[in-house]
């Protein structure tokens, strides 16, 4: 059943919509909308719609206003949803939205001034028809630099496109192969002679890492697999003239046989690098063939899964074309020449085309695989979750209780969020931190009329710290203390956090320092315009989005979205007026407190009641994660699971509305993000970071080994976790650092290494917008509710915090460890 309904202008009476009419499709287009301008009194009509269909909202909502209230009477009393600036209060006490009178707000900065916020109309006007068209002046040049940037972006596009269609995916053709015991070999022949490179996969029972010592009660000495690759020559009538050896022997650590049958299978790789032919043996002989040699010293036959690839990618080469394909999607995220998403799509294709140019083109079930799933479901979970609890007011009600206890002080209120960030990332995954604290810091940020960005940053960036404190706070920490090797030498949580705790409130206080020195001019916090323009900017922005969230593909969307591009029009008229308006007088601040707290209850307490269970229930699998015989949960499954708990008890029937609230793109930029790092990887990347970090600490003198290893290994994971992901980096520098500790001509030992990378891993996420989850997701929550930071801004202040973040952790490792050797 539809229903023919005109849509009521406040201002000026009606708009004539012609033959449109709200149907139960505009009604779920309406309902799909944030709330802020669902109930906003352009859409009074949806909303009327609504309740006659589907009933009234509960009591505790705030009533619906007249069709003849104008908007200076409805927004007066509200804080606008989105806006940097303009907070319109009244007294409370009437329970008619109109009641509201025009006040103003008091904000004193830490200088003492007070900054004084008006509560005058945000539009004004008695028109109705389309605003003019913009004209922007593009200059010849701009143009230019368009078209080029396009003709850019088409030539990549053909390249991977040209790469992708030319070859097929590369299959490894799996062989099973069993090895004689105590010393007998076996040969494995190479279908091809003349190869200058064979990568080999194995699958077997193989010790997870390469040093880990077994303690064997007989004394026996480990058992090994030796492997090697041979040339043999052969003379014209097809008989052995010569054979040598023509690559490194690769050495591989095995179980014991009583473990063989109860271990677990582990994958390693290899590249085998093959010598020339020999021009005196080549000048004897017309025929020559390549063969795998396999001997074990173990008291057992040893069954393998071989996997041969007889063009392997030319790691020298894979980390040149890594470094181009990485300093490309910095250049496109930096200089803002494409969506941060879309600039992470060409990069992650882009480096699959070019596997595939070498031969190594990844089947689709493999690029998959590398897409961190657990992560991805985190992040759905969560954010339905916070999608859900916006609905109940509680951001709001929490804002308006910081801006209590820091009696409108801009500092104290910066201090206690940074402070609460930090401590609730220490037991709680960062970017579950980050989507919870988001919400509110842009709130409270908007209270105060402050620019909600460096508060941003200041907060995200001590979210990366307080992750660094235990084991489960940010993801690099979990891969250390998870690694089987390492808890065995005693670092459990309590040593872990332990050992973190000095450097972790040493690196809180001196970037606590720099932020305050980098924010040391209060206007640095807030807007450059005025506030009322700055509110009505982003107010356009908010509807903006809104309108083009919506297509003219059904009647019912184009209606609506014909309603909100009506109301941007009017805004922009309306920023038009502010240009010049006056500044009135602002009323005391428990005054204004007071109307703040009467306007902003909690608007739907039973909702709240419900999304306080489902929070309980996954925040506390969150902190029994730590201990894996009470929680077999990863955080992945908690959150969707407490999401799905919540839609349950919240009864929502309209999942349209929910979904349309999760950041899809920060999602598909996440899922981009795996692909290409998964990518570069296999590049050889990681890799050669790795092998770089060894030699240098393989190359010094013993007496400062340990000062070099620890410099060497904080400082490269810290640098490199900034412009790289740090979950591959992280799994790498792990490998490097035990192969370290267990070398024993080194005498290196473990836990300095350890600390160090976690302190590297974790501060070096600060560097860069994308250094680290936290940030991005932040960064696309903030951009959902109208406030956009760019690679840059994030990259002046981060950079030198992350800088002075790794200073002060280097000389804390140094006293602790290689003075004192507190290990």
């Amino acid at each position: 059943m539809t229903h023919r309904f005109s849509i009521s202008n406040p201002v000026s009476g009606h708009y004539d919509l012609d033959d449109d009419e709200v149907t139960e499709g505009a009604l779920q287009v309406w309902r799909a909308l944030p709330e802020r301008i669902r109930q906003d009194p352009s859409l009074a009509s949806f909303r009327q719609e609504h309740e006659r269909l589907h009933g009234y909202e509960p009591p505790d909502v705030d009533p619906l206003p007249n069709d003849d209230t104008d908007d200076h009477d409805h927004n007066n009393g509200k804080i606008v949803d989105g806006g940097g600036g303009v907070i319109f209060c009244g007294s409370g006490h009437n329970k008619n939205a109109n009641a509201f009178s025009p006040i103003g707000i008091n904000v004193t900065n830490e200088m003492g001034q007070v900054r004084i916020l008006d509560g005058r109309d945000v539009e004004n006007n008695n028109e109705d028809q389309q605003d003019e068209t913009e004209h922007h002046g593009h200059s010849k040049l701009k143009k230019y630099l368009i078209w080029f940037k396009i003709a850019i972006l088409l030539v990549v596009w053909g390249v991977f496109t040209a790469f992708l269609m030319s070859t097929n995916e590369h299959v490894d053709e799996l062989k099973l192969i069993s090895i004689p015991k105590n010393g007998t070999e076996r040969v494995f022949r190479i279908s091809t002679a003349e190869l200058s490179r064979i990568g080999l996969h194995l699958t077997g029972a193989f010790r997870l890492q390469e040093a880990d010592a077994v303690k064997d009660t007989l004394q026996r000495p480990p058992p090994r697999l030796e492997i090697f690759v041979e040339r043999t020559y052969y003379n014209e009538s097809g008989e052995k003239a010569f054979d040598e050896i023509v690559s490194k022997l690769w050495i591989l650590d095995l179980v014991y046989p009583e473990f063989m049958d109860s271990t677990r299978e582990t994958h390693k790789a290899f590249q085998f690098q093959i010598e020339p032919l020999d021009g005196d043996y080549a000048n004897n002989t017309n025929l020559t063939e390549l063969t795998l040699h396999f001997v074990s010293n173990i008291d057992a036959e040893l069954p393998l899964q071989l996997s041969i690839d007889e063009s392997p990618i030319y790691k020298k080469e894979g980390v040149i074309y890594a470094a181009v394909v990485l300093c490309g999607l910095y250049v496109m995220i930096i200089w803002e020449i494409v969506n941060r998403t879309f600039a992470a799509i060409i990069a992650s294709t882009l480096s699959v085309g070019i596997l595939a140019a070498l031969n190594s083109r990844p089947s689709m079930v493999t690029i998959m695989g590398w897409i961190d799933v657990e992560t991805l479901l985190l992040l759905f979970g969560m954010m339905i979750l916070v999608a859900i609890l916006s609905e109940t007011g509680v951001f709001d009600y929490l804002a308006v209780y910081a801006y209590k206890i820091t009696n409108g002080h801009v500092w104290p209120l910066i201090n206690c969020l940074c402070l609460f960030t930090a401590i609730l990332s220490s037991f709680l995954d960062n970017v579950t931190t980050v989507l919870l604290m988001t919400p509110v810091t842009i709130r409270l940020c908007e209270v105060m009329s402050l620019n909600p960005v460096p508060i941003l940053m200041c907060m995200v960036i001590y979210s990366n710290i307080g992750g660094a404190l235990t084991p489960v706070g940010d993801p690099p920490n979990v891969i250390i203390a998870s690694n089987s090797f390492i808890s065995k030498n005693g670092v459990n949580f309590a040593i872990f956090t332990l050992h973190m705790l000095p450097g972790v409130i040493l690196v809180m206080f001196t970037s606590y320092v720099q932020l305050r020195y980098k924010f040391r001019n209060i206007a640095d916090l807030q807007f450059k315009e005025s506030p009322e323009v700055e509110e009505l900017r982003h107010e356009i922005h908010v509807w903006k989005r809104a309108a083009a969230s919506l297509s003219s593909y059904s009647k019912d969307e184009e209606l609506v979205r014909q309603t909100l591009m009506k109301k941007v029009n009017r805004l922009k008229r309306s920023l038009k007026k502010k240009m010049s308006a006056a500044v009135e007088p602002a009323i005391n601040y428990q005054q204004t407190l007071e109307n703040l707290q009467a306007k902003y209850p909690i608007r739907n307490k039973p909702l709240l009641i419900k999304c306080s269970c489902a929070l309980v229930f996954v925040i506390s699998l969150f902190f029994l994660h730590s201990v894996p015989e009470l929680q077999r949960l990863s955080l992945g499954w908690t959150a969707l699971l407490g999401a799905i708990f919540l839609i349950i008890l919240a009864d929502i029937e309209d999942m349209e509305a929910i979904l349309a609230r999760v950041e899809w793109s920060t999602l598909l930029f996440f899922a981009a993000l795996f692909i290409l790092m998964e990518a570069l990887s296999e590049l050889g990347l990681i890799e050669w970071i790795g092998n770089m970090t060894e030699s240098i600490i393989l190359g010094v003198g013993e007496e400062s080994r340990l000062m070099v290893a620890v410099l060497i290994i904080l400082w490269v994971s810290a640098i490199a976790s900034a412009f790289v992901d740090n979950i591959p980096l992280t799994t790498m520098m792990v490998k490097i650092t035990i192969s370290l500790a267990q070398n024993t001509a080194l005498k290196l030992p473990l836990q300095p290494l350890v600390w160090a990378l976690a302190f590297g891993a974790c501060l070096g996420g600060n560097g860069t917008l994308i250094g680290a989850s936290a940030n991005v997701v932040c960064a696309g929550v903030a951009e959902q509710h109208g406030y956009k930071f760019t690679f840059l801004q994030f990259f002046k202040v981060g950079f030198p915090v992350m800088i002075g973040s790794i200073i002060v952790s280097t000389g804390y490792l140094l006293v602790s460890h290689v003075l004192f050797a507190w290990h």
